[in-house]
């Protein structure tokens, strides 16, 4: 998988659950302790996101980072 297509995949993710608990870009970066353009930059696959970041993502919707990162949101096959 190339990096540009696994950052949109991950920027997918996290749109995907902000948008299912109703939260603007704004509220989550309130809650997370990100600027709204990170996300909107994360959501987009513009940022390499760090580890650390990944794991604060994970943390906010209560799941662990192999939940967020599962095989069936960024395995190879579809």
């Amino acid at each position: 998988m190339k990096k540009e297509e696994l950052l949109l995949k991950f920027g997918k993710r996290i749109k995907q659950l902000r948008e299912a608990e109703n939260l603007t870009q704004e509220k989550l970066a309130e809650h997370t302790g990100f600027h709204r353009t990170y996300i909107g930059m994360v959501e987009r696959g513009e940022r390499n996101i760090s580890l650390k970041n990944i794991n604060v993502f994970a943390e906010y919707f209560r799941m662990s980072l192999a939940e967020l990162l599962g095989t069936e949101n960024f395995g190879e096959k579809e």
